[in-house]
């Protein structure tokens, strides 16, 4: 069965890419660049995998993730950040204790889905 992931950044140029790399990857990829209406659209037990950029507009990624978790709470997520992790405007938001993946843009695309199966497999 393929794997299927939400990823949910702002930037369409990263979108489009990270969209190409992991469905080379053989991943089946939903895209949104707008928190809100990847929200509305998430369903429980849809997604092996959620990538979730930390700086969006409306519901920054960690906002968005506790949502996301009232809807599916098994669902394994990474957060993604062109930043330091923990950017300087979320310094008091401080990332949820079970999510151990983080990607830092910029990334090559080989270990985006190398670092995506191997979270995949934990």
């Amino acid at each position: 069965m393929t794997n299927r992931i939400l990823l949910v950044d702002n930037e369409d140029d990263n979108n489009i890419v990270f969209k190409m790399a992991l469905e080379d990857g053989g991943f089946i990829v939903d895209v949104y660049n707008d928190s809100l209406l990847a929200l509305s659209n998430f369903k429980d037990d849809l997604y092996d995998l959620v990538i979730l950029d930390i700086n969006i507009p409306k519901m920054n990624g960690y906002e968005l993730y506790k949502e996301i978790r009232k809807i599916d709470n098994k669902v394994k997520v990474c957060f993604l950040s062109a930043s330091e992790i923990y950017d300087k405007k979320l310094q008091k938001v401080s990332p949820p204790s079970d999510v151990k993946c983080f990607i830092s843009k910029p990334i090559q695309m080989n270990d985006l889905v190398r670092i995506v199966k191997t979270e995949l497999n934990n």
